[in-house]
């Protein structure tokens, strides 16, 4: 495994992993990440794709980083608007805040308004950064399928969504 080239191809995706989870930028994160990436590297089977497995590393750490953190917020409901407007966010001012959660309320309602075939595959697919082979393995279906599903759910996303483009 070529470590380094390994870091350049996957980088951008940690960074965004990072980022979705604990909504801010941490670089604290991505380089403990690395080094999780290197020390486990003799154990990574080459049956899944690496990006799936570097895409686990990120999102537990991140994860693990949450629930040490200070930072940790109570949920009490797993409602989308509750989880929304208890994102802590201290670089950005009230406003920012307000035209952010309303963007993120859109992104989710796109979402769920998409026929749930193509829902299914998005949150898979480009939320939880399943590869197309594990996407199509765990919903039964041929990795064409998968992709067109894909594409059909952007497309369509890409149309309900086009004022915040």
């Amino acid at each position: 495994m070529n470590f380094k080239e390994v870091i350049e191809t996957n980088k951008q995706n940690i960074k965004n992993i990072i980022r979705l989870i604990t909504k801010e930028d941490n670089e604290d994160l991505e380089q403990e990440v690395y080094l999780k990436i290197w020390k486990n590297s003799d154990k990574y089977k080459e049956q899944g794709s690496i990006k799936s497995w570097i895409s686990s590393i990120a999102k537990n750490t991140s994860l693990d980083y949450l629930k040490s953190s200070y930072h940790k917020v109570q949920q009490t409901s797993t409602s989308d608007d509750l989880v929304l407007t208890n994102i802590k966010d201290k670089k950005q001012s009230p406003e920012s805040n307000i035209l952010k959660l309303e963007r993120q309320k859109k992104i989710v309602n796109a979402i769920n308004s998409l026929k749930p075939k193509f829902k299914e595959v998005i949150i898979l697919c480009e939320i939880n950064g399943y590869s197309y082979e594990e996407c199509a393995n765990r919903l039964k279906c041929p990795i064409g399928t998968i992709k067109s599903r894909i594409y059909n759910a952007k497309k369509e996303l890409a149309l309900k969504l086009e004022d915040l483009l």
